[in-house]
């Protein structure tokens, strides 16, 4: 298991795990992957099999782009 993320901005890492964005999210790892998967995620990046998502793209994406997103409000 990972270590939990410090809530400073100057405490974290360039790169993130998706374990680690959904920690800073505060959603379910596989509803980050969903997102991920439909290209709503800022700074997805690639490396062979593994996925990082950079933490300054994240840190300021507006989340809940509407019903359509995976990571938007469901009303």
């Amino acid at each position: 298991m990972s270590e939990p993320l410090s809530t400073g901005p100057e405490a974290l890492p360039s790169f993130l795990t998706v374990e680690e964005a959904a920690t800073l999210l505060r959603v379910n790892r596989k509803t980050l992957y969903e997102a991920i998967r439909l290209g709503q995620v800022p700074g997805v990046a690639r490396i062979g099999k593994a996925l990082r998502i950079r933490c300054d793209a994240l840190v300021t994406w507006p989340l809940g782009k509407g019903r359509d997103s995976a990571l938007g409000s469901r009303r």
